[in-house]
Order: structure tokens, then C-alpha cells, then sequence
């Protein structure tokens, strides 16, 4: 068949090798995890039962010495999925429903517990048969290689995933590679069968995509306190507060990755929400897994890095954003104003980078901004639900589509008042900061707040906002405009104009 699509997420198979001589037909094994589901039922059992009660993985850890398959029954007796839900490789199904269609026999062939592969049928009917794990044999591997043989001497074409069905390959008349590795996929070459593939989607831009690289932005909150505290023009402030940046910058990228494993179910059943790499399946939960341990201990030993106090701030923001994920995003109006807190806890993160005093107006003024920024963000998910007819409690969240214009008017009652904090904040602390050359220059953030928060509330109500509106801001041209014009105005507010340059600008003739 035709490469032009290799690149897609699931293009039509790809005939590696040409094998149309005479193939009598045999049944069509389909492994399950990674390969019909995008996604792993172990694992996914696994984060359902700890979502639902951490201390299970107590318990789960004295299941582990009584073997794989004895693990595997006793999470899927436990765990409660939506298989409907789960994403499916949409190719894969369409050529199994074609090869059932033209009279060749359909075999479901899985190292998932046999409960959880039950549960799959249920979902895809296709099948004639399921082969798997029954609790005391983990069919994996040789395992299910001697197993098929056993069933089908004639021999089977098989699809499978990963460097675990090379056994079933080689036992295999035809080898279906469905979004495996590069590595494996090679290997299953050199077995010198005819080779179909079903192409994956590159997993480094969906692990790209995941992290929330763009959500870094938020982090420039930790350079706010070394303009406004006068330490602008010291290096070894700049070096302390670059560091703070990249440590709160990994630990929240981990952060989002374990949020989006602990919703997995509430994404799915979210209009945009179940297009995220984990939810769609474009990125698997062990590379997810993985990229959490390495984002929290890399995170975790730039902030110490950078000392004891932003060690301790890093570790607050992270205690909050668990507590965040795990319950107080499911509780109405407290999740918004925890929200807002955790970017305070960024500029108090960089007040502790760069050892100036604390601002208690700077600090609730940012409380505040993103607070409303955060309704926004509820908003816009409430006017979705109510544009889809959806009723009752949204998944994953305390609202319902009723409890928009009590948002609405929370949201721009909390972008208002940041203003007026601010405005007395400039009047209280920062026109009186000595280290700043030019602090008039601040004038300008009130009106740049106003015009800033006037667009995204704007927007919001004619359901022209992204879901984020931190997301929004850094695509949409006049808020990068607003941005810019405030940076502007820090830099003069830190810096001063350049000598000469005012009288310059000023018409010939105008005195000072």
C-alpha cells in the first residue's frame, strides 16, 4: 500500500513487505493494549484505583509478590473504567471490520486480565474469540506465542505493539505492527515475514504538547520582584531568579502530566479536553509516568540549586497543585481562587530568589488577576456545556451550566478589583521604592490591566476565548501587544530613560 500517510496518526497500513502469494486464510489475532486500545488497561486500573483511594498502592504492593497475573485479577476486580471511553486506534478497527466482513475469523489475544478483555468485547463485538490473562498464567510473550500455536496450528496473522510480541511474531504467518517504536519495528523485519504497519504519532511532539511548554509564561512572575524590588541591574539576582524560573517551569510540566493521568476519565468525557496527548492515547502512561519522575526531581534540585527559601516555595507550589489536582479542583469558587494562588506563590517564589521584601499589595494584587483569569477560564467550560444541552454537574468539576452568570460576575468582579490593588499599591510601596529610576512609568499598568482584561472578558462571553486563557494570551496579537507595551514600561520603571532621550522626543522649543 501507499506511504504518503506514514506520518499521521493512523494512516491506512503500510505494506512493508508484498506477501499476496498465496496466503490461505488463517484467524487475525489482535494483541490489546498500545495495539486495538491506545492505552493500557493495567495501568489504566492502576490510576482508577488511586484516584479513588491513594492508600491502595499499600495494598497493591503486597499483591506484586503473588505474580503478575494474580496483580493484574485483582486491579481489574477493583478498578471501575468506562471502556467506552478509552481511545481506540480508529485504522486497526476499520481493517478488522473489513477482514471480518470478507469471512476471516477474529481473535482478541491479550495480557490483560481476562475481566478487563470481557469488558473490552463488550465495547467491539467483532470478535469471534479472547485469549488472556486468567489470574494464575500471564499471557505474555512466549507465553501467548505457545498458547496460539496451541489453537491454531495452521498458523494466524498477528498485530501487535511492542518488543513483548516479538515471541507472537515470529510465531505468526503475517506480522501487523500497529504504533510501535522504530527499534521494534525493525526487529520485526528481520524476521523476514510479511510485515504490515499501522503508523503511531511521533510521541516526542505528543510528550511536547503534554508538558505545556507555553504554560511557562506564568513563570515570568518570579522576575517581577527583581524590577520592583531594584535589584534590575544585579547578575547574580538575575542568575537566582532564572533558576527559580526553570525549577518552577519543570515541576509545574510535571504537575500537568499528573493532573491529566488523574482525569483521565473526566477528559474523555470533555468536548476538547479528551484531544490532550494522554487522553487520546497519542502518548502512553509510562512515558507520561516517566516524565513526571524526572520533571519533579529535576525541578526539585534546580530549586535547591537555588536555595533553602525557593526550595521551600517550589515544594509549597507543588504540595498546593497535589492538593489542587486530587480534590479542590472539584469544589466550586475554591478552586478558582486556588488557582489564583498558585500564581501568587510564583512572585513569592521570586521574592525568595532574589531576597527582596515582601510586597503583601503585590501579592494580592496577583491573587486576584488570575483569580479572574481562572473564572474566565470556568466560564468559558460552563458556556460550552450549556451550548451542548449538557445538564447537571460537569464532569471532573462542582458546577453546572446554571452557575454561569454567578461566575461571570465573580470573574470580572476579581479582574476590577486587581486593578484598584494595584493602583493602590503604586501609590503605597512603589512610588516610594528608592531603587527605582523612573517609577511614574508604573502609571501605565492599570490601563494596560484594564484594556487586558476588558479583551479576555470580552471575548469570554462571545465564546471566542480558549479554554486557557493563558493559552489565549500568549497566541492572540493585541494581548502581545499589551504585554510588550508592559515590559516597556518595567524596563523605563527599572532602568530610567537613556540620558537625552527625553528632550529628543519633546517639539523644538518646549522647555523642563
Amino acid at each position: 500500500m501507499a506511504t504518503a500517510h506514514a506520518r499521521r496518526a493512523e494512516a491506512a497500513p503500510i505494506l512493508i513487505e508484498d506477501a499476496a502469494s498465496a496466503l490461505r486464510p488463517v484467524p487475525l489475532v489482535i494483541d490489546l493494549d498500545g495495539t486495538l486500545l491506545r492505552t493500557d488497561l493495567l495501568l489504566e486500573g492502576i490510576i482508577a484505583l488511586l484516584r479513588r483511594n491513594p492508600l491502595m498502592l499499600l495494598v497493591m504492593l503486597l499483591w506484586l509478590p503473588r505474580g503478575r497475573a494474580f496483580f493484574k485479577r485483582r486491579i481489574a476486580e477493583g478498578a471501575v473504567l468506562d471502556v467506552a471511553t478509552l481511545p481506540a486506534n480508529a485504522a486497526l478497527l476499520a481493517h478488522i471490520e473489513a477482514q471480518k466482513a470478507a469471512g476471516q475469523e477474529i481473535v482478541l489475544a491479550t495480557a490483560a486480565d481476562e475481566l478487563m478483555a470481557l469488558r473490552a468485547l463488550r465495547r467491539f463485538p467483532v470478535f469471534d474469540r479472547v485469549v488472556a490473562s486468567d489470574g494464575v498464567r500471564n499471557l505474555k510473550g512466549e507465553a501467548k506465542a505457545a498458547q496460539l500455536r496451541a489453537l491454531y496450528p495452521q498458523g494466524f496473522d498477528y498485530a501487535g505493539d511492542a518488543a513483548a510480541d516479538l515471541p507472537v511474531w515470529a510465531a505468526a504467518r503475517r506480522v501487523i505492527v500497529v504504533g510501535a517504536s522504530g527499534s521494534v519495528l525493525r526487529a520485526a523485519r528481520r524476521l523476514g515475514k510479511p510485515v504490515e504497519e499501522f503508523p503511531a504519532a511521533s510521541r516526542s511532539r505528543a510528550l511536547l504538547k503534554a508538558l505545556r511548554l507555553h504554560q511557562w509564561a506564568k513563570n515570568a512572575l518570579v522576575f517581577v520582584p527583581l524590577v520592583l524590588g531594584g535589584r534590575a541591574g544585579d547578575a547574580q539576582a538575575w542568575g537566582s531568579a532564572v533558576l527559580a524560573f526553570l525549577a518552577l517551569g519543570l515541576v509545574a510540566s510535571a504537575s500537568y502530566l499528573l493532573n491529566d493521568l488523574l482525569d483521565l476519565s473526566h477528559d474523555r468525557a470533555h468536548w476538547s479536553k479528551r484531544e490532550r496527548p494522554l487522553a487520546s492515547g497519542r502518548l502512553p502512561i509510562a512515558t507520561g509516568l516517566a516524565a513526571i519522575v524526572l520533571g519533579l526531581a529535576g525541578g526539585l534540585a534546580v530549586a535547591a540549586w537555588a536555595g533553602a527559601a525557593v526550595l521551600t516555595g517550589v515544594l509549597a507550589y507543588l504540595a498546593l497543585t497535589l492538593t489542587y489536582s486530587a480534590w479542590l479542583k472539584r469544589v466550586p469558587m475554591l478552586d478558582a481562587l486556588t488557582l489564583g494562588s498558585l500564581f501568587s506563590l510564583r512572585i513569592a517564589v521570586g521574592v525568595a530568589a532574589v531576597a527582596v521584601a515582601w510586597s503583601p499589595w503585590l501579592l494580592t494584587f496577583s491573587m486576584f488577576l488570575f483569580t479572574s483569569l481562572s473564572f474566565a477560564k470556568r466560564h468559558t467550560e460552563l458556556r460550552g456545556a450549556a451550548r451542548r444541552g449538557q445538564a447537571g454537574t460537569i464532569a471532573g468539576r462542582g458546577y453546572e451550566p446554571a452557575d454561569e452568570p454567578v461566575v461571570l460576575a465573580f470573574g470580572i468582579a476579581s479582574g476590577l478589583a486587581s486593578v484598584v490593588i494595584f493602583i493602590l499599591y503604586l501609590a503605597n510601596e512603589a512610588f516610594r521604592h528608592a531603587a527605582l529610576a523612573a517609577p511614574l512609568a508604573l502609571w501605565s499598568f492599570p490601563l494596560i490591566l484594564v484594556l487586558f482584561m476588558g479583551r479576555v472578558w470580552l471575548l469570554a462571553g462571545r465564546d471566542a476565548l480558549h479554554d486557557d486563557p493563558v493559552a489565549f494570551a500568549v497566541r492572540d496579537r493585541p494581548s502581545l501587544v499589551l504585554a510588550g507595551v508592559a515590559g516597556l514600561a518595567f524596563a523605563v520603571a527599572a532602568f530610567g530613560l537613556p540620558p537625552g532621550l527625553l528632550p529628543s522626543l519633546l517639539p523644538q522649543g518646549f522647555g523642563l
